[in-house]
């Protein structure tokens, strides 16, 4: 890695490290050709890793600074120029004299609502400007914020952004993100959008207000709250005051209620100077299933599969109540619903008898593949899953659907044949139709333990839920230490008397000899 002095590219000299992340360095430079100040973010370097992973890294890198180089807007960082050095891309972004918003509220842990809202108001400017250049940040989070010294916010790191017509070179199956700012989709394994960014904005003011992120922080153990994430378990805000309900319609559990960036701005420009909410921001939703709860490091709330009037507004009034009392669209004009009722009851009655009199008196067996299960019996078949291995992977094997059978009971049974032991560390959950959220820890006969973040999916042939579809949304690698080393062997009395012996006997012949 280059040091403080180094030119690069014959034009940029650095000055002084900024900061570090996943890909690489930045530092302070200046451009000497320009004679201005930059950002230069330099990759770390690839000695040692794979030829594929490096080429995989060099080509991130070179299309981070092609998508960001799209956006041009006065509330996102600038990319100027991609060059290399010794090999390595290196990308010159425009640098503010600035503090990031994680730096501030590690210091003030919490910022009134009216100054989140002036902060949030420039940055979904960011935003919609990317997203209408078919960017998502994926990685809005405090530290990706900037708080320039002379007022202005700016989004930094598009870094991990995603363009609707570019390739994407990470490997699929690997969240990218901090999960304490990522939205449930994503935690589910879904793919980015603009909404999920909208979401992660409002995770990133949520914490601006209440000193810790909507689900928590979890340092050390990312997977539980990646678990509490998939499952839409947030803290009611408590300090947010007038930003309180723009911050629940950022974090909706459904993307499609979340508000557009337009929205957005007009709502969080209200409550910056104190004006009313726009309209649309304050109407109620029918559709509206998230789930809102006070959370601890040992409670997970879990969102019911979406879809009804199934949900919990933060009042703890049930949705489909709510709607009925509040919405509206009911008691706007005499109802004609009790003729239309009656009527459409003698039309029902009249369809059952004939039905009666024509049908086979036995009911007709389900569909295959039907689901009738409850979410109570998907999680339990997942935990009596794991629980019979590793040491019972042939009991375990009529558990899989079709789908997880066809890598064959073989390689099934070589692959458990390789693991010691299965702890369970967050017990199942069901997030949505059919769909199973668990963590697991897996000990290998060398020590090493593998936590896993697994969304199962299950179908249910016969009445017997199945586990179909298995895919690891997260994982970590902890190595045992090495051994301690053997101790030092110890003498008996026996070998140290002989010892003795042995030196005197080699003296009295150096005595000899002289």
């Amino acid at each position: 890695m280059s040091e403080i002095g180094t030119l690069l590219a014959s034009r940029y000299r650095l000055e002084r490290q900024l900061g570090s992340g996943g890909m690489g360095v930045v530092w302070l430079a200046t451009d000497e050709l320009l004679q201005r100040p930059v950002a230069v973010k330099q990759l770390h370097a690839t000695h040692g890793m794979e030829p594929r992973a490096a080429d995989e890294a060099r080509q991130r890198a070179m299309r981070e600074g092609r998508l960001a180089a799209r956006l041009q807007h006065t509330n996102a960082i600038a990319v100027h120029d991609v060059t290399e050095h010794d090999g390595l891309p290196v990308l010159v972004m425009e640098y503010l004299p600035s503090r990031s918003l994680a730096d501030v509220l590690a210091e003030q842990h919490r910022m009134a609502p009216e100054t989140v809202a002036v902060i949030g108001s420039q940055a979904v400017q960011a935003l919609a400007a990317a997203h209408q250049a078919g960017i998502v940040h994926r990685d809005i989070k405090p530290g990706n914020v900037l708080l320039g010294d002379d007022g202005t916010v700016k989004i930094a790191d598009f870094g991990i952004s995603h363009a609707a017509d570019d390739i994407a070179v990470t490997k699929t199956g690997i969240l990218s993100g901090t999960p304490a700012y990522l939205a449930p989709e994503i935690a589910r394994g879904k793919d980015p959008s603009p909404a999920s960014d909208i979401y992660a904005l409002g995770a990133t003011l949520y914490a601006a207000v209440e000193g810790l992120p909507p689900s928590g922080e979890d340092t050390e153990n990312s997977l539980v709250l990646l678990h509490r994430v998939a499952a839409g378990a947030i803290r009611p805000a408590e300090n947010a005051g007038t930003l309180g309900p723009v911050l629940d319609r950022m974090l909706d559990t459904n993307p499609n209620q979340r508000p557009t960036p337009e929205q957005l701005h007009a709502a969080l420009h209200a409550v910056a100077s104190g004006h009313s909410l726009p309209a649309e921001l304050t109407a109620p939703l029918e559709d509206r299933t998230q789930v809102i709860s006070r959370i601890s490091e040992h409670t997970t709330a879990v969102v019911p599969p979406t879809g009804g009037h199934h949900g919990t507004r933060l009042d703890n009034t049930p949705v489909a109540e709510w709607n009925q009392h509040t919405s509206p669209q009911y008691n706007t004009r005499p109802s004609r619903r009790p003729r239309l009722i009656a009527g459409l009851v003698a039309v029902a009655i009249l369809l059952v008898i004939l039905a009666m009199t024509q049908l086979p008196s036995e009911a007709p067996e389900p569909a295959a593949g039907t689901s009738t299960a409850s979410p109570a019996e998907l999680e339990r078949v997942v935990s009596d899953y794991y629980a019979l291995l590793p040491q019972h992977p042939g009991n375990a094997w009529p558990r899989l659907g079709p789908q997880l059978q066809a890598q064959g009971q073989q390689n099934y049974d070589a692959a458990w044949a390789q693991i010691a032991d299965v702890t369970v560390f967050s017990p199942p959950a069901t997030t949505g139709d059919n769909t199973v959220h668990v963590g697991i820890e897996l000990t290998k006969p060398d020590g090493t333990r593998v936590k896993e973040f697994h969304q199962l999916g299950l179908l249910v042939e016969d009445g017997a839920p199945l586990i179909n579809t298995d895919t690891v949304l997260h994982a970590e690698t902890i190595t045992p230490p090495p051994p301690p080393p053997p101790p030092a062997p110890t003498k008996t009395k026996e070998q140290e008397g002989k010892g003795e012996d042995d030196k005197k006997g080699e003296e009295d012949k150096k005595g000899e000899d002289s």
